[in-house]
């Protein structure tokens, strides 16, 4: 009965959390879609646009490891509320300074600010509630709903004015907050006879900053996730745009940004169970991370130079979504590692490993502008450059990562 009961309120917290991550990931993609018809009104240059849609990786870079520290210190309740809270009302309020490019871009900084306190609280949490032999899973419908945010601005947002995305989006967020602080009690309030479900933890609190970058194995998860990011950034950033001035696509067409989402939430499902499952025939976990990550970055890498050589709506629509797809396959790989080479310290490793690939989201938008226009509109540069750095982030992992905790 009390393992049911745990599993009932791990089942929940992973929920909450999922849905979470399913409005974070939903309001990163309004402004990429919008900025279309933006561009459009207020007749801003190229530039100005990669920098507006590299303003929210700013305020992203900067709270990643103040809201790991947080989460440790005021638990994950808390932090996690105010994230979403902030980043709720930094979106509903978008269209209200659309007109001022300094204001915009301020909010837009907030923005990443609030979602940047997110993830680490969300891998904190996790940490302290779900079992390993569940972890793969969990982290996959973590990522999953997030996949399905965007697939759902994706679909939603050409559709509707352009202000009503923000709203939209920014007014459910606030919902959420209120269900949280309803539905969700710290693990330290529990009741003292829940059975232990997870491996041990270490009990060493005082690990010192410099082991952060002290270890190989967690260079390993901090390479690779910039990898996977860089691409990521690219395709977020800038494929709305990409298919309305290099492919023709019009409104109706851009809706078709949706599919790269849906095809990333049902491989990151599948992938989490099938990781589990190697686990569970024995596999060590080791291989199992280091499968998953292979085809997480190595794949969108071989996909994304074949979608720079195609100038067909629909096949492009196909090899980007099987780029995305594939790298699906990381949450079951270095982004499941956390929690077993650092299982107490998981959302400050994460947060700095996140923090890194933050930088390819500050870089993504001015450098593509810049590659783009140096190359007389030629996007070859870009997917090359994306490509090489998926490759080099998958062999430094395989040969570095490890499955052992090293804090």
């Amino acid at each position: 009965m009390v393992r049911q009961k745990m599993l009932a309120k791990t089942s929940r917290i992973v929920a909450l959390c999922s849905v979470a991550n399913f409005i974070n990931a939903a309001d990163r993609v309004i402004m990429p879609i919008a900025i279309v018809p933006m561009t459009d009104e207020f007749k801003w240059s190229l530039h100005w646009q990669g920098w507006i849609l590299s303003a929210f990786a700013f305020g992203y870079f900067t709270s990643q490891i103040i809201g790991a520290c947080a989460a440790n210190r005021f638990g994950g309740k808390l932090v996690l509320l105010f994230a979403v809270f902030l980043w709720s009302v930094s979106t509903t309020i978008t269209p209200l300074l659309a007109t001022s490019v300094p204001a915009l871009i301020f909010c837009r900084v907030l923005l990443g600010l609030g979602e940047g306190l997110g993830l680490p609280t969300i891998f904190h949490i996790f940490a302290h509630n779900v079992p390993i032999e569940e972890r793969s899973r969990a982290f996959g419908y973590l990522v999953a709903a997030g996949s399905v945010g965007q697939f759902a601005a994706s679909v939603l947002c050409p559709h509707l004015a352009w202000q009503t995305g923000f709203y939209l989006f920014g007014t459910l967020g606030i919902v959420w907050v209120l269900i949280w602080l309803m539905l969700y009690h710290d693990s330290s309030s529990s009741s003292a006879d829940e059975i232990p479900l997870f491996v041990p933890k270490v009990t060493n609190q005082n690990v010192q900053w410099c082991e952060f970058v002290s270890h190989w194995p967690l260079w390993a998860l901090y390479i690779a996730h910039f990898a996977m990011n860089w691409s990521n950034y690219i395709i977020m950033q800038w494929l709305p745009t990409y298919l309305a001035r290099n492919l023709g696509a019009n409104k109706e067409s851009i809706s078709l940004t949706a599919v790269p989402y849906v095809v990333n939430s049902l491989t990151g499902i599948l992938s989490g169970h099938f990781a589990d499952t190697l686990v569970l025939r024995r596999w060590t976990v080791l291989s199992v991370r280091r499968l998953m990550t292979t085809l997480g970055l190595l794949g969108p890498g071989i996909f994304l130079l074949a979608f720079c050589a195609v100038d067909n709506m629909v096949a492009a629509v196909i090899i980007v979504s099987i780029s995305m797809g594939m790298c699906a396959c990381n949450s079951a790989g270095h982004l499941s590692n956390h929690a077993e080479i650092a299982p107490n310290h998981a959302g400050i490793t994460f947060a700095i490993s996140n923090t890194l690939a933050t930088i390819p989201g500050i870089l993504c938008g001015p450098l593509t502008a810049e590659l783009v226009t140096q190359s007389h509109g030629r996007w070859f540069p870009v997917f090359v450059l994306a490509a090489g750095i998926n490759f080099t982030g998958a062999i430094i992992y395989i040969s570095q990562s490890s499955a052992s905790q090293v804090l």
